[in-house]
């Protein structure tokens, strides 16, 4: 009786330690993947980012490819500022705490275009702080094109009933500002003339690439696993 407990019990751990070598063996061959993709994607990024700009996609342009085959790519839109309809989004940035400043730009086809003017200071929030800065002509804005940020931050979602915005949420804005014929994107401007507010061109472009420590720590623990399973069979008693 009592072998036939060990047997089991040898035979439970020899299971247990192969499903921990299939499994940690899947996840470094998942982060391996995952490195590809992301290499592929910053590489993607950097030829988006330093390619001519192109005209902002219409909404049936837009609908010809995926967003992710849009984002970052750098484009130019024509249109007048809707200065009252502005939209103060929290944010945080190597100049401190404060606001992105998002502005319908309406188009000579009637298209309205959310873009991110760029950043402002709490004292520069109000549009009396910075009344140089409400061009009311047609003006060309260049800068890059960004997906919407649906629903806000982690513990922060963004709530419209009291004007309080901590992601870029085109569809919820739009909504808000009573905003038609918005299309499903924002537009991230590019810099200004210095000390001019907002300040555009704050973009990061930074990708976290950690996925070859990640799939070496998988597979070092895969490897464990198997060491652990030799050492099992090995055992005579």
């Amino acid at each position: 009786m009592g072998e036939d407990r060990k047997s089991r019990k040898r035979w439970l751990l020899i299971g247990l330690a192969l499903a921990g070598v299939a499994l940690f063996t899947a996840l470094g061959i998942w982060q391996v993947e995952r490195r590809t993709w992301k290499l592929g994607l910053i590489e993607a990024v950097n030829q988006r980012v330093h390619a001519p700009p192109i005209a902002a996609p219409s909404r049936s342009e837009w609908q010809r490819h995926s967003p992710a085959d849009w984002q970052y790519r750098r484009v130019v839109a024509v249109g007048r500022f809707r200065h009252d309809r502005e939209t103060l989004v929290q944010a945080v940035t190597e100049q401190g705490n404060g606001y992105w400043v998002m502005t319908p730009l309406v188009t000579a086809k009637g298209e309205t275009i959310l873009v991110n003017r760029g950043f402002v200071l709490p004292e520069r929030s109000l549009r009396t702080a910075r009344s140089k800065g409400l061009p009311d002509d047609v003006v060309r804005v260049s800068g890059l094109l960004r997906i919407s940020e649906p629903g806000g931050r982690v513990l922060r979602p963004n709530r419209p009933e009291q004007d309080r915005w901590f992601s870029r949420d085109v569809v919820a804005i739009a909504a808000a500002r009573g905003l038609p014929c918005t299309l499903p994107y924002f537009i991230d401007a590019d810099a200004g003339a210095p000390g001019e507010w907002p300040a555009g061109g704050l973009t990061v472009l930074a990708f976290p690439n950690n996925h070859l420590v990640y799939a070496l720590t998988w597979f070092g623990l895969a490897l464990l696993c198997a060491f652990a399973v030799r050492l099992v069979l090995r055992r005579k008693d």
